[in-house]
């Protein structure tokens, strides 16, 4: 099993690594965080933040938006993902697995830009350390202008922007 897969009894909070945020990597300030452990326990530079508690899932989200979802079970990000993505404004980070369903049905027609950082990030657990062996890459998505310029300057990885593919794309595929 891989270091960042949920294991029994253990928690399966990872949070995102500090060297995301701030100069040379994404420079914003979020409006919310959607999904945070708490403003004081955490360093994404946000305004306001849903803890687990107010469930971020059930609150209207407003503004510039980070949304780093409780990874959990198989499928357990892809109604965060869906909100993200209707909201349209921020930043998301999720497995890339690009080879998934949910991946090609909710990630890739609907993405504004993708940002694949280099290697595999390493997260950090609660506790404060780090995990130094991720099973998984991960993907950045930038929803909105002020998000997706950010990305692009952030230097993380490599960018793509969505693809304005005919209608009718996945008939001439078949």
């Amino acid at each position: 099993m891989a270091e960042h897969e949920p294991s029994i009894g253990k928690s399966n909070d990872w949070n995102t690594p500090k060297s995301y945020f701030g100069a040379g990597a994404i420079d914003l300030v979020f409006d919310l965080d959607v999904a945070s452990p708490g403003l004081d326990k955490c360093w994404v530079p946000a305004r306001c933040c849903f803890t687990i508690k107010e469930d971020g899932l059930k609150q209207p989200w407003t503004g510039l938006i980070w949304c780093n979802p409780p990874f959990g079970g198989r499928f357990g990000h892809i109604p965060w993902l869906i909100k993200f993505l209707d909201h349209a404004n921020g930043i998301a980070v999720v497995r890339s697995y690009t080879s998934s369903s949910w991946f090609h049905d909710y990630v890739a027609p609907r993405g504004e830009l993708l940002c694949f950082p280099r290697g595999k990030t390493k997260f950090v657990r609660p506790d404060g350390t780090v995990g130094k062996q991720p099973g998984h890459g991960v993907v950045l998505i930038g929803m909105g202008e002020v998000a997706c310029t950010a990305l692009r300057k952030s230097g993380l990885g490599f960018c793509a922007g969505r693809m304005q593919l005919p209608l009718d794309w996945r008939r001439r595929a078949a």
